[in-house]
């Protein structure tokens, strides 16, 4: 996965078309980008062409634009399903799936936790790529602001899971808390992204299999009831997970 990420470029994720960038915000589509390149890394990356192949059981989510609620899949090709859970609105354009429209699942559930519980895990790991605690800046540029609007509706969402986990339920986080790229097709960082997720989860690891519960550099946090055995494990360094 690392091989794979640190060849990837921003013209493979969002191939330039015949008008510059800047110019596609302002034209009447239904994306800034196309999805083909994104759909070419998704093939690449696959072992298995349907969900239901994969060796380990897998779901993703998107979200309707019919009707707006969830729709979790897990059968049916991979490939388009797993393209549709990434298209991020705005920058991605939506993909049809029998005849229904479909953009990214984390516009309704972006940190599923939820789900896992509901199908009776008890210890969820949480790849979180971002800061835990998103604190939204001034924008300069509107997709700015559609992002920073996307992200503060995210993180409200998975800061009101974790203060209602049920006892019993242990959910370790891996995140880190800091500044994310200035661009969202900046691909330029990707070797100390990738070196700064494998520490802060090393530290996290470390921290969880000691017994830790809470925030590895500051007090317990999203501690909703004091019957709740366990809760998120967090932690704050330099760098962004991937």
């Amino acid at each position: 996965m690392a091989e794979r990420w640190r060849a990837i470029t921003s013209d493979d994720v969002f191939p330039q078309g015949r008008f510059p960038t800047p110019w596609r915000f302002f034209q009447q589509r239904e994306s800034v980008h196309p999805n083909d390149g994104i759909r070419k890394i998704i093939e690449s990356g696959l072992t298995f062409d349907r969900l239901e192949q994969s060796p380990i059981p897998l779901e993703v989510v998107a979200t309707s634009l019919t009707d707006g609620r969830m729709q979790w899949f897990s059968e049916g090709p991979a490939a388009e399903r797993i393209q549709a859970s990434a298209a991020l609105p705005s920058l991605l354009p939506p993909v049809e799936i029998d005849g229904e429209a479909f953009i990214d699942g984390g516009v309704v559930d972006n940190v599923p936790i939820g789900r896992a519980i509901a199908q009776g895990a008890e210890r969820v790991f949480v790849l979180l790529c971002g800061p835990l605690h998103y604190t939204p800046h001034r924008y300069r540029r509107p997709v700015e602001a559609v992002l920073t609007a996307f992200f503060i509706a995210i993180h409200a969402r998975f800061a009101r899971e974790l203060e209602r986990l049920p006892e019993g339920v242990e959910v370790v986080v891996f995140t880190v808390d800091t500044e994310p790229v200035s661009r969202y097709d900046d691909f330029s960082s990707t070797d100390a992204l990738i070196a700064a997720g494998r520490t802060n989860a090393n530290i996290v690891l470390d921290f969880w299999a000691n017994g830790g519960i809470g925030d590895t550099f500051g007090p317990t946090v999203a501690v909703a009831d004091p019957a709740v055995t366990e809760v998120a494990n967090l932690t704050r360094s330099q760098g962004e997970a991937v």
